[in-house]
């Protein structure tokens, strides 16, 4: 991660090492990694897709209730964690960059750092069967 908070350098690490799937953003909402138990939900490698803006990944996976209305962005538990800096927890359904859809349930929370300022969220993921 080029010129990154430290503190987001070691979530970076500690999501590597979890089985959980784990999503990092940047305090602009920016995705900057998933971690290879997420792969699975996404729908591809974390090498192949690489850091995806804001306004792209919610596009990109389409969360949608389960009768396919689209969630509102200010509805995501990533996008609460960033804007609001509040923790939130929500089930929807997106689906993957290889097609698949799957239903998920989320809790995100923000990273603040010891200054107060608010460095990005981190997204834990279930699939939901």
């Amino acid at each position: 991660m080029a010129q990154r908070a430290i503190e987001l350098i070691l979530m970076r690490q500690l999501a590597s090492s979890l089985a959980q799937p784990i999503l990092l953003l940047d305090a602009d909402g920016d995705l900057l990694f998933f971690n290879e138990p997420a792969e699975a939900l996404v729908g591809r490698r974390f090498d192949d897709v690489g850091e995806i803006r804001r306004g792209e990944w919610a596009m990109l996976f389409k969360p949608s209730e389960e009768d396919g209305t689209p969630v509102k962005r200010e509805d995501l538990p990533l996008l609460i964690a960033i804007d609001r800096q509040e923790p939130a927890h929500r089930n929807y359904w997106i689906q993957g960059l290889d097609g698949v859809r799957r239903k998920l349930e989320s809790t995100a929370f923000p990273l603040v750092g010891q200054s107060g300022e608010c460095l990005g969220a981190v997204g834990l993921f279930w699939e939901i069967d």
